[in-house]
């Protein structure tokens, strides 16, 4: 496979003009680039930071996209499926254009594919930094007995502590400092996209968060519960509250990630009734 197939663009219609219908083919497992583009599609291209993204598609003879990548910087790279061949393709490309990644994310084989193909290509060391594992919704069992307190919907009011756990969430996912959370609790507020559970005197003790609907699907996240507040069943609660109130929105799936070094969060999604899809890798790169 030559390293040309792999079509790139700063242009996010023209993408998402190419790749759109791809995506939406599988909106499980593409949900991290279906959600990423509908968010640049609607605040700007640089939502995310100052960085130009980047958008790239591989089709095969007849047109037909056989994966996709997604850029934001200053976060990683994000690859649908790949094959060996078509990763090293992808790796010979990039690294001939001068781009540079601190990660990789996909599921987990494609990541792998991937990393070893951008260590051979840049002489970059790579590591896993994170495994995490893809659920479904199936049938929602909300937690019995419920803990105290009770689901609201995050406003402006609400700006300020959205800021402070997002930050303390970021840290708590080893996520570096400096990216701004203005503009991600003002979206979410926008659109009612955060939950918190609050105790019967308003005191807020977790919240979930819900990304827009794309494609029939919503993802949670994030879901966080301060460390002082843990083990109460708070974030159990107020997932479920997100889970219940995406399925009556009309969200045909209903989708989040866990980190598999936490099997506490594993077990509890799937108390909740979500139900394994697939497993996806992220792998950092050395300078």
């Amino acid at each position: 496979m030559h390293p040309e197939s792999w079509q790139l663009t700063d242009d996010l219609d023209d993408f998402l003009a190419r790749a759109g219908r791809f995506l939406r083919s599988r909106p499980a497992p593409h949900t991290v680039p279906l959600t990423v583009t509908d968010t640049l599609r609607r605040h700007g291209l640089h939502y995310y930071g100052s960085g130009t993204p980047l958008f790239g598609t591989l089709a095969a003879a007849d047109g037909t996209v056989l994966a996709v990548l997604t850029h934001t910087p200053p976060h990683g790279l994000c690859l649908t499926t790949v094959t060996l061949e078509q990763a090293e393709a992808l790796a010979e490309r990039l690294a001939g254009l001068g781009h540079r990644f601190p990660e990789v994310s996909a599921e987990r084989d494609s990541a792998a594919a991937f990393a070893a193909a951008w260590r051979r290509r840049t002489g970059r060391e790579a590591a896993v930094q994170r495994r995490q594992r893809l659920y479904r919704l199936g049938e929602l069992t909300p937690p019995e007995p419920a803990p105290e307190g009770r689901p609201r919907v995050a406003g402006p009011a609400d700006r300020e502590l959205l800021l402070r756990w997002f930050g303390e969430f970021a840290q708590a996912m080893g996520e570096g400092p400096g990216r701004d959370a203005g503009p991600w609790a003002d979206a979410r507020v926008s659109y009612g996209g955060i939950t918190l559970w609050e105790a019967a005197d308003g005191t807020p003790l977790a919240m979930a968060g819900a990304t827009r609907e794309i494609a029939g699907q919503v993802r949670v996240a994030p879901v966080y519960t301060p460390a002082a507040l843990r083990g109460r069943g708070y974030a159990g609660a107020v997932t479920a509250e997100v889970s219940r109130a995406a399925r009556a929105a009309g969200a045909a799936e209903v989708l989040l990630f866990t980190d598999l070094a936490n099997p506490t969060s594993n077990a509890l999604y799937q108390r909740l009734g979500y139900r394994e899809v697939a497993d996806f890798a992220v792998w950092a790169f050395g300078d």
